[in-house]
């Protein structure tokens, strides 16, 4: 192990040892300090953020209990606007991104940390998590079987918005002397909008972005995960229960975040690269065999998904209700337009930005299409949306588990695995920001910050604090998108350049 690595554990055993005694709180002491913390984040920082983001700009047409909020419309007119610009690239370059995914085109001479596969991975492991799980379940709750039919068009239409996101990363990436690899919207946003003509408005954004993402990593990436990881756990472990059991469970769960974090982005995507695929793959083969259980019931549940999509009973208001509600479960799973994926595929070893550009639209595709989907067709087919008092991972654990007996206890592994995955990512996407916007010195500094909140997360309850999280992974939207757009132009001649000579056979 390097000095720096020596350093970096010294200190993040003293920070456990410090942490100790404050656990030590009487129980009193510490729910009268989260209480109080709660109700700042709450008052002064969720409340503002939320009345911006979810502003609904339906203006109370859609019903009661049902809004269009402004992040979400934001996102899906850029996963439009993309789409048309680049022509759409989520389906005439998706069998091309199949091969460079397999390998057909990777250049071990060629700059970058991790493969193609590798940098895949590691975005798929931020977004495939509890929103496939629990998000599926919620929009059915909502919005009916129809709802799965918009999520599945989100996820078509956000593969656009991650081909150019990520193409973006790759053209603005700085490769630095040791090799490593800094990307992604922080530095297109600043020097590609000043290439523009925009350099006072790219500063903004790019600052804004990287604040937003930091903000996130700790809150929606790390102690949301590190929570809901530990309520799954101690659920099959009750040992695990209490004060000094969650404790325990933070304290492993930290170390064994650190032991893949402190080797970069190659170790991260090393650890996805295992994780993500074996994962999907359990889940996935579970949702094959309920529906071929229940192969009968198939057709009709297709059915229900496509006829209850434009509920014309229900009228103008009801069929926007149930539009709105897949397109936002899609938008929070697959974060296509947040811009989280390309500091991840700005570090894959490629000479043309744009290959990995088309190797990430792959992403909303898994993500939303193909586990959104199969989460949604078993909660149909075993008809469990139909039940009262079932919401989020809860239904969807009770329609895996009228089939497959035993599945509640896996799913509760998923949830870890999800949790332990999307924490691994979230935490380079954070020191890559923290790097950028403070130097390479706060590197150190981050990586024990992230860790204390992985304890922190699974010892207490901070609900407004992670709600301001989560709130800030939603606004990177804002900057990103509208940086996007003003350089879509050069990512559509780049497109356009590296289409002609795959059809030339330049690349054979």
């Amino acid at each position: 192990m390097d000095r720096l690595g020596k350093t970096w554990w010294r200190a993040v055993v003293t920070a456990w040892v410090a942490l100790a005694p404050s656990a030590a709180l009487a129980a009193g002491d510490a729910e009268s300090i989260v209480a109080q913390i709660d109700a700042v984040f709450g008052a002064w920082l969720v409340a503002p953020l939320a009345s911006i983001l979810f502003f609904d700009l339906s203006f109370g047409l859609l019903g009661e209990g049902t809004a269009l909020p402004a992040v979400v419309a934001w996102l899906v007119m850029g996963a439009c606007f993309f789409t048309l610009r680049m022509q759409f690239v989520n389906v005439r370059a998706f069998g091309h991104a199949i091969k460079v995914v397999a390998g057909t085109y990777d250049d071990q001479e060629e700059d970058g940390e991790i493969s193609h596969f590798q940098a895949l991975s590691s975005a798929l492991s931020a977004t495939v998590g509890l929103g496939n799980i629990a998000g599926v379940a919620i929009a059915i709750t909502a919005g009916g079987p129809g709802a799965i039919f918009w999520m599945i068009t989100a996820g078509v239409l956000g593969m656009s918005s991650k081909f150019v996101e990520c193409t973006l990363g790759q053209m603005y990436r700085v490769v630095k002397p040791d090799g490593s690899v800094s990307g992604g919207p922080m530095h297109y946003l600043s020097e590609g909008l000043a290439e523009q003509g925009f350099g006072p408005l790219g500063k903004v954004l790019s600052w804004m972005f990287a604040i937003m993402c930091i903000g996130g990593s700790l809150g929606g990436g790390n102690m949301f995960q590190a929570n809901q990881s530990y309520a799954a756990m101690k659920g099959i472990f009750p040992v695990l229960d209490g004060a000094v059991g969650s404790l325990i469970y933070g304290v492993t769960l930290a170390f064994l975040v650190g032991l893949v974090i402190i080797g970069g982005i190659k170790r991260i995507g090393a650890a996805a690269g295992l994780i993500v695929p074996l994962m999907c793959g359990v889940y996935v083969l579970a949702g094959l065999f309920i529906l071929v259980a229940n192969a009968s019931a198939v057709p009709a549940a297709f059915a229900a998904i496509v006829t209850q999509a434009f509920t014309p009973e229900a009228g103008f208001g009801g069929l926007l209700g149930v539009l709105v509600t897949g397109f936002q479960r899609a938008s929070f799973s697959n974060e296509a337009g947040v811009g989280s994926a390309s500091i991840a595929h700005s570090a894959a070893s490629t000479a043309y930005p744009v290959r990995e550009g088309i190797v990430a639209l792959l992403e909303p595709f898994i993500d939303t299409v193909v586990v959104c989907t199969m989460t949604g067709l078993v909660v149909v087919v075993t008809g469990v949306y139909e039940v009262e008092g079932l919401d989020g991972v809860a239904l969807t654990s009770q329609a895996f588990g009228s089939v497959i007996g035993w599945f509640p206890y896996l799913l509760s592994v998923a949830v870890l695995l999800f949790a332990f995955s999307t924490m691994i990512s979230w935490s380079y996407y954070g020191e890559r920001c923290a790097t950028w916007a403070f130097g390479d010195a706060a590197v150190l500094p981050y990586r024990i910050l992230f860790l204390l909140a992985v304890v922190l997360g699974s010892v207490i309850k901070l609900g407004s604090v992670i709600d301001f999280s989560d709130l800030m992974i939603l606004g990177m939207a804002f900057p990103n998108i509208l940086g996007a757009i003003i350089l879509s132009g050069k990512v559509k001649g780049a497109l356009d350049d590296y289409l002609s000579k795959l059809s030339s056979g330049a690349f054979d």
